[in-house]
């Protein structure tokens, strides 16, 4: 049952993505989320035992999350709701718009270009050039693959609308205090770690599906590559997608105005991204979407 549930909202969200109709007038479930985050950030992270703080809250955020799922499972026609929270949830059709909208605006100019990837990536657009700008796109096509797609995906499989629920609220908190600056080393310790657990192996499975819909030595590029990137999940994805394309991505980058020396995935590939090639990313998602959805349609079939 979970499978065919998600084989549906995996269309349904293909075919609507995010109405902005819908969510002009309605908090989507993801602020909502951050809202939550937002206030233990506030009212917790301060003075002693922030660490200890910050497992409380993540641990309560993971129960919320856990118990609202089952909550709604229960109700009458629990199934629909299932589906269309779901389908809410994955991010499939609002990335690949995101991810293209900056192939779009790169055509028409640098700054252009630079004020769509804002949108996306969190570095300092003013100091990229044309190749930059694909390359971050890219590299934000290939991670929110992993996140927004492959890994909701994977935990409504394996523990149902409390999965997906459990995942999304965890990785948003990730997103919101999951950094090492002085403020969350010690809050967001714990949801920090607790992502790198959820996304551990669809990490690894979406660097498998990238190879399997493109080139099968990108899945090789990523196991060499992949553990090098300062993110424990993150690199497998981007090397596959650098791999599938040719391209080198990644390596030292901008943020807050210091730069990083983090290394490139696919060290042979080029540096010089193109539109064209954030067009081909583009390709990669759907073609990795349409293989999943297989899978799924296949697992509810036995």
């Amino acid at each position: 049952m979970s499978a065919a549930i998600l084989a549906a909202a995996m269309v349904l969200d293909a075919l609507l993505g995010e109405p902005k109709w819908l969510w002009s007038r309605a908090p989507h479930p993801a602020v909502l989320m951050g809202r939550l985050v937002g206030v233990c950030d506030k009212r917790l992270n301060h003075g002693e035992a922030r660490k200890l703080k910050g497992i409380a809250a993540t641990a309560a955020l993971s129960a919320l999350a856990i118990t609202l799922g089952l909550l709604i499972q229960a109700l009458p026609l629990g199934w629909l709701w299932s589906l269309l929270l779901t389908a809410i949830l994955l991010a499939q059709r609002s990335l690949a718009e995101h991810v293209t909208a900056v192939a779009g605006a790169l055509r028409l100019s640098l700054p252009e270009g630079r004020r769509a990837v804002s949108m996306i990536v969190g570095r300092d657009p003013d100091q990229l050039d044309e190749p930059a700008v694909a390359r971050a796109a890219i590299e934000s096509a290939a991670e929110n693959l992993s996140d927004g797609v492959i890994a909701p995906a994977f935990w409504f499989l394996v523990a149902g609308l409390p999965g997906i629920l459990a995942y999304k609220i965890i990785n948003t908190a990730d997103s919101m205090i999951g950094h090492r600056t002085p403020r969350h080393a010690d809050f967001g310790w714990a949801a920090a770690r607790l992502d790198d657990a959820l996304n551990y192996i669809p990490a690894r499975l979406t660097a498998l599906l990238i190879a399997l819909t493109t080139k099968p030595s990108a899945l090789k590029i990523a196991a060499q590559d992949g553990p090098k990137h300062r993110s424990v999940n993150a690199g497998w994805s981007e090397a596959a997608m650098a791999a599938a394309l040719g391209l080198s991505l990644s390596g030292p980058r901008t943020y807050g105005g210091e730069m990083t020396d983090d290394p490139p995935m696919n060290a042979n590939g080029t540096r010089a991204a193109t539109a064209g090639d954030i067009a081909a990313a583009v390709g990669v998602l759907w073609r990795v979407w349409g293989v999943t959805l297989g899978i799924v349609m296949v697992v509810a079939m036995l």
